[in-house]
């Protein structure tokens, strides 16, 4: 097992309502099996606490103290009897996430098929959302979004926050009145915050994602009972009880399904059959991956119940090059899904090597 932190500038700066980047480290999962067989997995978690309280250091501490000594002396048969085994860590989603990619790259790839239909995927290829930062000014988000229409993308998603919202959003909408736009708050707004979200029912919004704070699952059903544009949970589903939680409270009637904030493939799969079973839309969300995590959620996003596009755009979209030989295209707004066994992409190893900011090997 080896691990490798990887960093890659972003061709634009990133902004939410917490933070902006230019740059992303990652931390990469090497599992190779006794016959020589290896699977690849994206441990995609922020540098800094503001999306969640996992960060890239401390999954890297968590990695290699706990989860690669776990992974070691556990024997599986199959991906998910890993994922129950690396579960008696408690939290940590985003680390284990890369190890459970990793064993269900390396059991797909050793089967023979491609990771897709290995988790239950029908479709050949997947539509393609983008999502857009905080920009400087109105006009430069214009610009932003003319970009990715002319690319061809299906969806546009509009990070918000308090004081960049009505205005914008408005803008936008006026502009590209025939484009399917939803917002994002990454958790921004403080609960008696109501007005805001009536403004922004009226401008024919696909949905609003996470408007509160992931754990007031109460008062986005209160939102949700007062709006007509469906809410979209994101940060509020870590684990699979959070949506069982949420289903019952009615707390929105969207959930943005991302592998790495669940804990990885195993539990998106096992969120993605609990939404479809109630009737509720799912669409899987992203964290700026690299080739190797973006291969998996365009896999996991064939499945049947993803019928809203997804965060799966371009690898040029965020990186000049990406880390693995053939990046992620996306055509008309369409992404194809890899038919070659496993994460059908392979790694550039020379060009990891030359980005690796620090690797740790267990024999």
């Amino acid at each position: 097992m080896e691990l490798r932190r990887v960093r890659l500038p972003l061709v634009h700066q990133f902004r939410t309502s917490s933070h902006a980047k230019r740059g992303l480290e990652h931390i990469l999962v090497t599992l190779t099996s006794t016959d020589g067989a290896v699977g690849w997995g994206e441990i995609a978690s922020p540098s800094g606490p503001y999306y969640s309280a996992e960060t890239v250091d401390s999954c890297w501490a968590v990695a290699g103290s706990f989860l690669a000594p776990l992974t070691l002396a556990t024997g599986w048969e199959h991906p998910s009897e890993l994922a129950a085994a690396l579960a008696k860590v408690r939290g940590n989603h985003f680390a284990r996430a890369g190890f459970d990619m990793a064993a269900w790259a390396l059991w797909s790839g050793t089967s023979g098929v491609p990771l897709a239909k290995a988790l239950g995927g029908d479709r050949s290829r997947v539509e393609a959302g983008v999502s857009l930062g905080i920009e400087p000014t109105v006009d430069d988000l214009l610009e932003q979004v003319a970009l990715r229409v002319a690319d061809g993308y299906r969806r546009v998603k509009l990070k918000i926050a308090p004081g960049w919202d009505v205005t914008p959003v408005r803008a936008v909408r006026t502009a590209f009145p025939d484009v399917p736009v939803h917002v994002d708050a990454n958790g921004a707004y403080p609960v008696d915050e109501v007005a805001v979200f009536r403004q922004l029912d009226h401008l024919g919004l696909l949905m609003i994602e996470q408007p509160y704070a992931p754990r007031a699952l109460v008062d986005h059903a209160a939102l949700q009972a007062v709006l007509a544009t469906p809410i979209c949970l994101d940060e509020s589903i870590e684990e699979l009880d959070d949506l069982v939680t949420a289903l019952r409270l009615r707390a929105g009637r969207i959930v943005n399904v991302k592998v790495s904030r669940m804990g990885g493939l195993t539990q998106a799969v096992r969120a993605h059959d609990l939404a479809l079973a109630h009737g509720v839309p799912v669409w899987c969300g992203g964290m700026h991956e690299f080739g190797i995590g973006r291969a998996a959620n365009v896999a996991l996003s064939s499945l049947p119940g993803f019928t809203l596009p997804s965060d799966v755009s371009g690898s040029a979209k965020y990186y000049a090059r990406d880390i693995t030989t053939e990046p992620i295209v996306c055509s008309a707004g369409w992404v194809d899904v890899p038919v070659a066994p496993g994460l059908g992409r392979d790694p550039d190893l020379p060009f990891i090597s030359a980005n690796t900011l620090a690797h740790h090997a267990t024999p």
